[in-house]
């Protein structure tokens, strides 16, 4: 598969990792801006809970990526329980962009420097088709829920109460 050369860096980036994984799905370059569940969820035509948002938390120091449906908000102190962590706090923009290359807004599940341990909302699951953020905030891609854990190697959780 061929990247679009006119998608920014970071979106390139996050293509090529799509295309190595065998994602058929492509990364779309919106007028309006993502940067917000339901920004990106007026902009798709689709329901705020079938955005899938990429937040890194830093996890007993450690960053930890949570991909949670756009219709609620992490509960830190479950997933620090349930993944057997004893803090789990959000990250500041300078680690996000040191764990990510990415801007808060942006964070994709993929392309980072490094691959990051992943949580994927439950929540997630019960839609057929979610959107994420590809690198900035003007740019997504259709997924699944199963194909984000296979992308990821994420483990599926209830991220809320």
């Amino acid at each position: 598969m061929t990247v679009d050369e006119q998608l920014p860096a970071r979106s390139r980036e996050v293509a090529r990792a799509l295309a190595a994984a065998g994602v058929t799905g492509r990364v779309r370059q919106l007028s309006e801006s993502a940067r917000t569940a339901a920004e990106a969820a007026a902009a798709l035509g689709c329901e705020v809970g079938a955005i899938a948002n990429s937040l890194v938390f830093v996890a007993d120091e450690a960053p930890l990526l949570v991909l949670t449906s756009g219709r609620h908000r992490v509960d830190t102190r479950m997933v620090a329980q349930r993944c057997g962590f004893r803090e789990v706090r959000r990250a500041s923009a300078a680690e996000v962009r040191a764990a990510t290359g990415q801007a808060i807004g942006g964070v994709a599940p993929v392309g980072h420097p490094h691959p990051l341990p992943t949580v994927v909302d439950a929540a997630l699951t019960e839609y057929p088709e979610i959107w994420a953020a590809a690198g900035t905030p003007h740019t997504v891609f259709a997924t699944t829920a199963a194909e984000l854990v296979r992308l990821t190697g994420g483990r599926v959780l209830m991220v809320a109460g």
